[in-house]
């Protein structure tokens, strides 16, 4: 009988061969993102072509002009305005593209993930052929669904379209505090793609539509492939050593030798009706 189990065993043999087989056509039919990508675009602003100071080129309707000149005044006085991240709540998107931190892209073919080691900024975008559900869920991120296609017919895939709704907020474009409607309408389209001759740089068109928006924004960030085959992941923890303490609607700061002290000048006390007087 040894025949038989010889047999069996080749039989075995050729299945396992076709099934990597087919999960290594599969995997080369998609862009090689591995390893780690750092932005090369500007890491203050969303838009690599913002202006210095704070101007903006974001198409802003009147009523959201008056906003950000708000959100400014308010910055500038000692302030946060819009820009809700100092209290470790996740930026979102499309904000979280800026990638403060280093990013890495896994694909497979029912998921791309972005990952970004910064507030929760990690990203799932189902390529699974759904649609948008009936009802969903808000988040900071949203809900992306993405569609890989072969753009000239090169035989293999090369951009990733993706759009994301489904939000929360208050959402900011970055630290400037330029706002995203406060009704949390956006939609976010992205075109993700390597660049045609450098396949170590990435880049990601961004299109927000957004009740905040005379027209859709179209931006371009762009990134670059740490060239190191293992590249050192660094882990970013927000809340570990912030000095923020929101209370009511004022922002406090933890002094040096941890004790409560203002955040800008003239700022009132918190209400501390439920501590009892120091006593002396």
């Amino acid at each position: 009988m040894l025949w038989v189990s010889s047999i069996r065993l080749l039989t075995a043999a050729a299945a396992l061969l076709a099934t990597f087989a087919v999960a290594h056509a599969a995997d080369t039919k998609y862009p090689n993102l591995k390893g780690q990508w750092n932005t090369l675009s500007p890491r203050g602003s969303f838009d690599p072509e913002k202006p210095r100071g704070t101007a903006t080129l974001a198409p802003l309707t009147d009523e959201y002009k008056a906003i950000y000149e708000w959100n400014v005044k308010d910055q500038q006085s000692g302030g946060h305005g819009w820009e809700p991240s100092y209290m470790c709540l996740p930026p979102g998107m499309p904000r979280a593209m800026i990638a403060y931190e280093s990013m890495e892209v896994v694909v497979t073919p029912e998921t791309t993930y972005i990952l970004i080691d910064h507030i929760q900024d990690n990203r799932r975008i189902h390529t699974d052929g759904r649609t948008f559900p009936a009802e969903v869920e808000p988040s900071y991120r949203g809900y992306s669904l993405g569609r890989w296609i072969d753009e000239g017919n090169t035989g293999t895939y090369n951009v990733l379209e993706v759009e994301t709704r489904g939000f929360k907020g208050p959402r900011a474009y970055d630290t400037s505090g330029l706002p995203l409607h406060a009704d949390n309408q956006s939609v976010i389209k992205e075109r993700i793609y390597l660049d045609k001759t450098n396949a170590n740089i990435l880049y990601d068109e961004i299109t927000v539509i957004d009740n905040a928006l005379t027209r859709p924004w179209v931006v371009t960030r762009k990134f670059e492939r740490d060239p190191d085959s293992q590249p050192w992941w660094r882990e970013v923890v927000c809340s570990e050593n912030n000095q923020h303490v929101h209370i009511g609607k004022e922002n406090y700061m933890i002094s040096a030798d941890g004790l409560l002290m203002p955040a800008r000048k003239d700022q009132p006390p918190p209400d501390l009706r439920f501590f009892n007087p120091t006593q002396r």
